[in-house]
């Protein structure tokens, strides 16, 4: 029974870590609604990068002016495989960021809160279940 108690521990470590991202990811999402003003913003580049299996990833950068005069520039946290015609170099995006720390930010369209739920409810999922299958094997043995 001690090594089954060993092997849970893998699936609930990943279930914290995924409800964790998920849970960071709704709230900024849920912050930027709240209290973010939107900008015009264009497409100035794209960030690529490779995973391990060598899978190439785009990261739109976009800039804008904020309402302080500042210039800001952010880079997506989140990557896809190709890019849509509406974020190409040089096209107008609307941003969305937090006045007070710009680089809280999101561009509109590309900066989806679906990969934070399914992170969310995948962690809910594991976390909660791991035990449960847990306390059921443990009552039927």
């Amino acid at each position: 029974m001690q090594r089954v108690w060993l092997l849970a521990l893998i699936p609930l470590t990943i279930g914290v870590v995924f409800l964790g991202f998920g849970a960071y990811g709704l709230r900024r999402a849920a912050a930027l609604r709240r209290g973010g003003v939107t900008a015009e913003g264009r497409i100035v580049r794209h960030d690529v990068r490779r995973d391990h299996e060598g899978a190439t990833y785009h990261h739109p950068v976009a800039a804008w002016t904020a309402r302080d005069g500042r210039a800001c520039e952010y880079a997506s946290r989140l990557g896809r495989g190709s890019v849509a015609r509406a974020f190409r170099v040089g096209a107008c995006v609307t941003v969305r960021y937090d006045p007070r720390n710009p680089r809280r930010c999101a561009i509109q369209g590309w900066d989806a809160p679906t990969v934070d739920r399914v992170f969310t409810a995948v962690g809910a999922l594991l976390t909660v279940g791991t035990p449960a299958v847990l306390l059921v094997r443990l009552f039927t043995l």
